[in-house]
Protein backbone atom coordinates (compact mmCIF):
# COMPACT_ATOMS: atom_id res chain seq x y z
CA UNK A 1 0.00 0.00 0.00
CA UNK A 2 1.50 3.32 -0.87
CA UNK A 3 1.65 6.03 1.71
CA UNK A 4 -0.78 8.35 0.10
CA UNK A 5 -3.60 5.83 1.41
CA UNK A 6 -1.61 5.53 4.72
CA UNK A 7 -1.85 9.53 4.73
CA UNK A 8 -5.95 9.05 4.11
CA UNK A 9 -6.04 6.80 6.72
CA UNK A 10 -4.26 9.67 9.21
CA UNK A 11 -6.66 12.56 7.80
CA UNK A 12 -9.43 10.05 8.46
CA UNK A 13 -8.12 9.62 12.58
CA UNK A 14 -7.71 13.33 12.82
CA UNK A 15 -11.31 13.87 11.32
CA UNK A 16 -12.81 11.40 13.67
CA UNK A 17 -11.16 12.89 16.97
CA UNK A 18 -12.59 16.28 15.86
CA UNK A 19 -15.99 15.60 14.71
CA UNK A 20 -16.69 14.99 18.47
CA UNK A 21 -15.79 18.38 19.54
CA UNK A 22 -18.21 20.98 19.36
CA UNK A 23 -17.09 24.50 18.04
CA UNK A 24 -13.40 23.44 17.89
CA UNK A 25 -10.98 25.49 17.20
CA UNK A 26 -7.85 24.44 15.43
CA UNK A 27 -4.39 25.45 15.25
CA UNK A 28 -2.43 23.58 12.05
CA UNK A 29 1.55 24.27 11.66
CA UNK A 30 2.08 23.56 7.80
CA UNK A 31 0.08 23.84 5.12
CA UNK A 32 1.97 23.27 1.81
CA UNK A 33 -0.88 22.12 -0.81
CA UNK A 34 -3.41 22.47 2.09
CA UNK A 35 -4.63 18.61 2.26
CA UNK A 36 -4.93 18.24 5.88
CA UNK A 37 -6.17 22.62 5.50
CA UNK A 38 -9.32 21.44 3.63
CA UNK A 39 -10.12 18.34 6.13
CA UNK A 40 -10.42 20.77 9.11
CA UNK A 41 -11.95 23.34 7.36
CA UNK A 42 -14.88 20.95 6.40
CA UNK A 43 -14.86 20.12 9.78
CA UNK A 44 -15.05 23.46 10.86
CA UNK A 45 -18.22 24.39 8.59
CA UNK A 46 -19.86 21.08 9.66
CA UNK A 47 -19.08 21.99 13.89
CA UNK A 48 -19.07 25.58 13.35
CA UNK A 49 -15.45 25.59 14.47
CA UNK A 50 -12.40 27.65 13.70
CA UNK A 51 -9.01 26.70 11.91
CA UNK A 52 -5.49 29.13 11.68
CA UNK A 53 -3.13 27.80 10.25
CA UNK A 54 0.68 28.78 9.78
CA UNK A 55 3.23 28.46 7.29
CA UNK A 56 6.40 29.91 6.48
CA UNK A 57 5.24 30.05 2.32
CA UNK A 58 2.27 31.75 1.31
CA UNK A 59 -0.30 29.37 1.33
CA UNK A 60 -3.18 31.83 1.55
CA UNK A 61 -4.80 31.15 -2.17
CA UNK A 62 -5.92 27.33 -0.19
CA UNK A 63 -8.85 28.76 0.94
CA UNK A 64 -11.28 31.54 0.93
CA UNK A 65 -13.09 29.99 3.78
CA UNK A 66 -14.34 32.66 6.55
CA UNK A 67 -12.96 30.06 9.17
CA UNK A 68 -9.98 30.07 8.30
CA UNK A 69 -7.13 32.28 9.30
CA UNK A 70 -4.00 32.14 7.47
CA UNK A 71 -0.60 33.61 9.24
CA UNK A 72 2.49 33.42 6.82
CA UNK A 73 5.52 33.31 8.87
CA UNK A 74 7.92 30.69 10.53
CA UNK A 75 5.53 28.82 12.88
CA UNK A 76 8.59 29.70 15.70
CA UNK A 77 9.09 33.40 15.01
CA UNK A 78 7.30 33.34 18.37
CA UNK A 79 7.12 37.04 18.83
CA UNK A 80 5.25 37.73 15.69
CA UNK A 81 2.95 34.93 15.79
CA UNK A 82 1.79 35.29 20.02
CA UNK A 83 0.28 39.00 18.55
CA UNK A 84 -1.52 37.11 16.25
CA UNK A 85 -3.55 34.12 18.16
CA UNK A 86 -5.65 34.23 20.57
CA UNK A 87 -5.32 34.04 24.09
CA UNK A 88 -3.56 30.95 26.10
CA UNK A 89 -5.54 27.38 26.03
CA UNK A 90 -7.81 28.56 24.06
CA UNK A 91 -7.18 25.36 20.97
CA UNK A 92 -8.97 22.38 21.22
CA UNK A 93 -6.46 20.69 18.60
CA UNK A 94 -2.85 21.10 17.74
CA UNK A 95 -1.58 19.74 14.06
CA UNK A 96 2.40 19.86 14.14
CA UNK A 97 3.41 19.06 10.46
CA UNK A 98 5.78 21.97 9.20
CA UNK A 99 9.82 20.88 9.69
CA UNK A 100 10.16 17.39 10.08
CA UNK A 101 12.98 17.46 12.87
CA UNK A 102 12.99 16.66 15.94
CA UNK A 103 14.65 19.93 17.86
CA UNK A 104 11.99 22.34 15.83
CA UNK A 105 9.29 19.90 16.72
CA UNK A 106 10.40 20.18 20.33
CA UNK A 107 10.48 23.75 20.23
CA UNK A 108 6.80 24.25 18.88
CA UNK A 109 5.43 22.05 21.16
CA UNK A 110 6.36 23.48 24.06
CA UNK A 111 5.83 26.71 23.01
CA UNK A 112 1.89 25.60 21.66
CA UNK A 113 1.23 23.72 24.40
CA UNK A 114 0.34 26.67 26.26
CA UNK A 115 -2.18 27.24 23.54
CA UNK A 116 -4.01 24.19 23.91
CA UNK A 117 -6.72 23.46 26.75
CA UNK A 118 -6.90 20.84 29.37
CA UNK A 119 -8.61 17.96 27.53
CA UNK A 120 -7.27 18.96 23.85
CA UNK A 121 -5.02 17.41 21.40
CA UNK A 122 -1.31 17.76 20.24
CA UNK A 123 -0.91 15.49 16.80
CA UNK A 124 2.70 15.55 15.42
CA UNK A 125 3.03 14.06 11.95
CA UNK A 126 5.71 11.61 10.54
CA UNK A 127 7.11 9.99 14.11
CA UNK A 128 7.31 6.44 12.26
CA UNK A 129 9.96 5.22 10.36
CA UNK A 130 9.45 1.83 9.18
CA UNK A 131 8.34 2.57 5.64
CA UNK A 132 11.40 4.28 5.15
CA UNK A 133 14.13 1.29 6.26
CA UNK A 134 16.14 -0.82 3.83
CA UNK A 135 13.67 -2.46 1.63
CA UNK A 136 10.64 -0.81 3.24
CA UNK A 137 8.07 1.01 1.10
CA UNK A 138 10.44 4.10 0.38
CA UNK A 139 14.18 3.24 1.20
CA UNK A 140 15.07 6.50 2.36
CA UNK A 141 17.65 6.70 5.35
CA UNK A 142 16.98 10.25 5.39
CA UNK A 143 13.49 10.07 6.45
CA UNK A 144 14.37 7.02 8.23
CA UNK A 145 16.77 8.84 10.83
CA UNK A 146 14.52 11.85 11.70
CA UNK A 147 11.19 9.83 12.07
CA UNK A 148 13.26 7.76 14.65
CA UNK A 149 14.82 10.74 16.30
CA UNK A 150 11.11 12.72 16.21
CA UNK A 151 9.48 9.20 17.90
CA UNK A 152 12.27 9.40 20.58
CA UNK A 153 11.68 13.03 21.19
CA UNK A 154 8.00 12.90 21.80
CA UNK A 155 9.03 9.91 23.95
CA UNK A 156 11.30 11.82 25.78
CA UNK A 157 8.59 14.56 26.35
CA UNK A 158 5.92 12.06 27.42
CA UNK A 159 7.87 10.05 29.58
CA UNK A 160 9.11 13.31 31.78
CA UNK A 161 5.29 14.35 31.80
CA UNK A 162 3.18 11.35 32.43
CA UNK A 163 0.71 13.31 34.95
CA UNK A 164 0.38 16.30 32.08
CA UNK A 165 0.04 13.76 29.09
CA UNK A 166 -1.34 10.67 27.21
CA UNK A 167 0.23 9.38 24.61
CA UNK A 168 -1.10 6.88 21.43
CA UNK A 169 1.45 5.89 18.71
CA UNK A 170 -0.45 5.60 15.30
CA UNK A 171 1.53 3.54 13.16
CA UNK A 172 -0.17 3.88 9.46
CA UNK A 173 2.66 5.41 7.03
CA UNK A 174 4.48 7.66 8.48
CA UNK A 175 2.79 7.70 12.22
CA UNK A 176 1.16 10.30 14.39
CA UNK A 177 2.13 10.95 17.90
CA UNK A 178 -1.67 11.78 19.12
CA UNK A 179 -1.29 13.69 22.65
CA UNK A 180 -3.50 14.38 24.95
CA UNK A 181 -3.02 17.67 27.66
CA UNK A 182 -4.16 16.68 31.25
CA UNK A 183 -2.58 19.51 33.07
CA UNK A 184 -0.65 22.95 32.36
CA UNK A 185 2.77 22.31 33.61
CA UNK A 186 5.41 20.70 31.00
CA UNK A 187 8.44 19.61 32.85
CA UNK A 188 11.84 19.63 30.44
CA UNK A 189 12.39 16.17 29.10
CA UNK A 190 14.83 14.38 30.22
CA UNK A 191 16.93 11.15 28.00
CA UNK A 192 15.52 8.02 28.37
CA UNK A 193 18.09 5.50 30.13
CA UNK A 194 18.88 2.74 27.45
CA UNK A 195 19.98 -0.23 29.38
CA UNK A 196 20.03 -2.46 26.31
CA UNK A 197 23.49 -1.34 24.96
CA UNK A 198 24.66 -1.42 28.36
CA UNK A 199 28.32 -3.96 29.43
CA UNK A 200 26.04 -6.96 31.09
CA UNK A 201 23.45 -7.00 28.04
CA UNK A 202 26.14 -6.51 25.33
CA UNK A 203 27.85 -9.76 26.76
CA UNK A 204 24.51 -11.67 27.67
CA UNK A 205 23.87 -10.99 24.30
CA UNK A 206 27.33 -12.42 23.30
CA UNK A 207 26.80 -15.67 24.57
CA UNK A 208 22.73 -16.32 24.30
CA UNK A 209 22.58 -19.44 22.49
CA UNK A 210 22.30 -20.03 19.16
CA UNK A 211 18.92 -21.12 17.98
CA UNK A 212 19.21 -24.82 16.52
CA UNK A 213 19.02 -25.16 12.92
Amino acid sequence: MKLWNHYEEKLEIMRNILLDISKPNILELGVQKGISTKVFLDICEKNNGFLTSIDIDDCSNVSSSTRWKFIHSSDDDFDNIDKKLKEKNSFDFLFIDSLHEPSHVRKVFYHYFNYIKIGGFIVVDDVVWLPYIKGGIIDREFSERINRLTFNKILEIYNSNRDVLSLDINFSGSGLAILKKKGSLLNKEQKIKNRLNNLKNLIKNFYAPKPKK
